[in-house]
């Protein structure tokens, strides 16, 4: 259990209705959002633990359907130059924002690199540590800043940023980032607009999870000869917690990280949770589950007990909320 690594690093993507029509309700989808009257020229914001200083941007890049995400929910396509999308994420067509996507123009479909920034002539960049900036890649908020490029790190991967840690449970990270882009945008009234709507969502299963032993639940993102999954620190976990499930991780204080089989047999989980991305589809993982000798006799492999999550509800971004509202139900049907 030492290994940690991002659901990129480790090669990453839903099983039941949508819950788009709130999303684009609460959201504010294709919504255009002027900066807030008399601001300032200048916010001083954190990005993690350390105060950034920012100008509103003009030609922000975004790394990966999370990102984008959070500006589009806010209302920002105008302020967006384009975006970076690597194979693990589903096509931007399915997308709450899609009509967004199609505003802006899509700048790579690989890692975030220095040159396509600067090429780009970007101004912002938004990304995760580890999924998105990279020492060993050659970019990192430290080395834009000296290139004059402004960047935002999301919250959740703060607890692995080495120079300015911060530790967020994933939903509270992810309304810290909204409030924080709507600082750096200063489109503050926008951003408690969006945070109310999805902390209303949230509020609503807790108020309906089902009560007594919460259902055991093991992630289940890749890996064969031994399998990563969700520690405490990623989106999944308050997913399945507030659904009224348990990550039979969730006492690993990681965001995602290496176990090994024997402990989830041990856990002896009743839903697997699969990961869903591009490059590795749902299915695959099913199949290989039902036929390893280390899971086919688990209680939710025996009961044919998974939970399809996409992968841009898996990552910290608005549409964790969609991937709970998914999840509460799956449980709630499943205990009916």
């Amino acid at each position: 259990m030492t290994t940690t690594r991002s659901p990129r690093s480790v090669r990453q993507r839903t099983v039941l209705g949508s819950a788009l029509t709130a999303t684009l309700l609460l959201s504010g989808c294709g919504a255009e959002v002027e900066p807030d009257a008399k601001a300032p020229e200048k916010v001083t914001v954190k990005r993690c633990g350390e105060l950034v200083e920012y100008t509103v941007p003009k030609r922000a890049v975004a790394y990966e359907g999370g990102s984008a995400d959070k500006l589009f929910s806010l209302g920002l396509v105008d302020h967006v130059h384009g975006y970076v999308m690597p194979p693990a994420n589903p096509p931007v067509e399915e997308s709450p924002w899609a009509s967004d996507y199609a505003k802006v123009k899509m700048l790579g479909d690989d890692l975030l690199n220095k040159e396509l920034v600067v090429e780009a002539k970007s101004d912002f960049v938004v990304a995760g540590w580890n999924s998105g900036f990279k020492d060993e890649r050659g970019i990192t908020p430290e080395i834009l800043d000296k290139l004059g490029i402004q960047s935002f790190m999301h919250s959740e991967s703060c607890f692995n940023y080495p120079k300015y840690p911060e530790k967020l449970s994933p939903f509270e990270a992810l309304y810290t980032d909204l409030d924080r882009l709507g600082k750096i945008f200063q489109v503050e009234e926008k951003a408690d607009e969006v945070v109310a709507g999805l902390k209303k969502r949230v509020e609503a299963v807790e108020a309906k999870a089902p009560e007594g032993e919460p259902v055991p639940v093991f992630l289940y993102d890749s890996g064969t000869d031994q399998p990563f999954t969700a520690g405490n620190q990623v989106p999944p976990n308050d997913i399945i917690k507030t659904a009224g499930g348990k990550n039979v991780f969730d006492g690993l204080d990681q965001r995602w990280t290496q176990v090994n089989w024997e402990a989830v047999a041990e856990a002896e989980p009743e839903v697997i949770m699969i990961l869903d991305y591009g490059d590795l589809p749902a299915q695959k993982k099913i199949d290989f589950l039902k036929k390893s000798p280390h899971t086919k006799e688990l209680p939710a492999v025996r009961k044919d007990n998974f939970f399809i999550l996409d992968y841009n509800e898996g990552i910290s971004g608005p549409r964790n909320i969609d991937g709970l509202e998914k999840f509460a139900k799956y449980l709630s049907e499943l205990q009916s």
